[in-house]
């Protein structure tokens, strides 16, 4: 058995994702073609070599050098069994950005330029219920329950299973895209050439709906770095400023932890509003 494969099952034993376990074959890969050799030759101080490559040679982002660890330590530890002091010494950078948010007016605007129905169906559901792609995609017929109008999102990060609100508009949508296919799996099968979407064996591209994204953001003349999880921040920051309690949007998003939830507290306008009232009172007062 290639090591490649070992690895691979080592995963799905694991239970990781199918786009996790992509990622981690890929800088495995890299790895062994940086150094032009199988990555099982590859020593400890090589390891170490490569990581301050990535760091101060490559500068790499925060969330590549994460990737980049967290694969080639899971090859390292659980395929090859090497426990190695280098792999419990190397960190991601930690990086305190505040994500790009859009305001309502900017959502309907960037949807309005889709021109094909599925890409618009896909990415107003990812909007409309707080969804990260994969998720957004990854939608079966069962997972909508009308009778309820919640979403059951069951393809999710560390496979933590959620409801999320399902609202009319967006199920009124999601009909009218259905029965252009009727396929008895996917709400968004892949669109292939020669290939009814009927017949698909799997479901449509994410980077095909990354890709009408940027198309769309780029017509719509909107000059900020937005990106289909730029939609999800958005869906989250608009329900803060609607007034929606922060545990329950901790819920919808699934996150684990109130503080990564908590990030969008620094994004409503309706907080910073009032605090840059007062700021503006207090220095009118100072030089009265």
């Amino acid at each position: 058995m290639s090591l490649r494969q070992r690895m691979i099952e080592d995963m799905q034993l694991r239970g990781l994702s199918t786009s996790t376990q992509e990622n981690y074959v890929r800088v495995v890969r890299q790895l062994a073609e940086y150094y032009g050799k199988s990555p099982d030759r590859i020593t400890e101080e090589e390891l170490r070599q490569y990581f301050l490559y990535l760091r101060n040679v490559k500068q790499v982002s925060r969330s590549t050098c994460r990737i980049a660890l967290s694969g080639i330590k899971f090859f390292f530890q659980h395929t090859l069994g090497r426990a190695w002091p280098t792999l419990n010494l190397v960190r991601s950078r930690q990086e305190k950005k505040l994500p790009v948010v859009l305001s309502v007016a900017e959502v309907r605007q960037i949807l309005g330029c889709l021109r094909r129905l599925h890409y618009r169906a896909c990415l107003s559901t990812i909007y409309a219920c707080g969804l990260r792609l994969q998720e957004g995609v990854h939608l079966q017929v069962t997972n909508i329950d009308s009778a309820r109008m919640v979403v059951h999102v069951s393809y999710s990060k560390g496979q933590k299973e959620r409801y999320v609100p399902l609202p009319e508009r967006t199920l009124e949508l999601l009909r009218q895209y259905w029965v252009t296919h009727r396929h008895p799996l996917w709400i968004f099968p892949a669109r292939l050439r020669g290939v009814s979407p009927a017949l698909a064996t799997k479901p449509m591209s994410g980077r095909g709906v990354q890709r009408a994204f940027r198309a769309a953001l780029q017509e719509s003349g909107l000059q900020k770095r937005a990106s289909v999880h730029t939609l999800r921040h958005s869906y989250a920051t608009h329900l803060l400023e609607a007034g929606v309690n922060l545990r329950v949007i901790q819920a919808y998003l699934g996150h684990s932890f109130l503080t990564t939830t908590a990030i969008y507290t620094h994004l409503t306008q309706d907080v910073e509003n009032p605090a840059v009232e007062a700021l503006n009172q207090v220095m009118e007062d100072l030089w009265a």
